[in-house]
């Protein structure tokens, strides 16, 4: 089975192609949400370098709404174009220990975490304002802390970025819905502000 992982809901993007056997090629790259130029050039090398996928895997985030959005639009015109099956994860799951934790900026004075145990969440990605975070982390004080962004009011966390590698390798052990819709998660409600009359 050839998977085409696409990964752009952090600051680092990147691209994945993997068979079966788990050979395969990716690329890591600046992801700029106003320039998804870099993006285009380093699938369309994978795709010239390893030809059409079987399966298509997304990360939904959380992370940059534009990045993910990105990935799934254009996840959704290479499926047109060849029938691919796409399955989404969240990008949460893509990293590489069994066993970790991962938290984020969520704007509005808010955080999110997620607990994942070997590719699944088994908590989260759910919001948590700073003191709540705070609490939530000391009770995992042997597990790796990662976010994608430094986060100065918390010390021992690590900054990483979520692998398209890694989503597929997910996608290879996971079982696939073909009825998928591809979402990005969201962590709230949309804010909507209403244009005075």
């Amino acid at each position: 089975m050839k998977v085409l992982a696409l990964e752009l809901s952090s600051s680092l993007g990147s691209v994945a192609f993997l068979d079966e056997t788990g050979a395969g090629q990716a690329q890591i790259f600046p992801a700029d949400r106003k320039d998804s130029g870099s993006f285009y050039e380093n699938l369309q090398a994978i795709y010239r370098n390893c030809g059409a996928p079987e399966v298509i895997v997304v990360g939904l985030g959380p992370g940059s709404y534009a990045g993910t959005r990105i990935a799934i639009a254009t996840a959704l015109g290479l499926q047109a174009a060849s029938g691919a099956r796409l399955v989404g994860l969240p990008s949460v799951c893509a990293y590489e220990p069994d066993e970790y934790v991962v938290v984020g900026d969520a704007r509005r004075n808010s955080f999110f975490f997620a607990h994942v145990v070997r590719g699944r969440c088994v908590e989260g990605p759910t919001l948590a304002t700073e003191e709540e975070l705070r609490a939530k982390l000391s009770s995992w004080p042997h597990q790796p802390i990662f976010a994608a962004q430094p986060l100065p009011q918390f010390a021992k966390i690590s900054v990483a970025h979520p692998s398209a590698r890694q989503l597929a390798e997910l996608a290879l052990q996971v079982g696939f819905d073909p009825g998928q819709t591809l979402e990005p998660i969201y962590l709230r409600e949309p804010y909507i502000t209403i244009a005075k009359k």
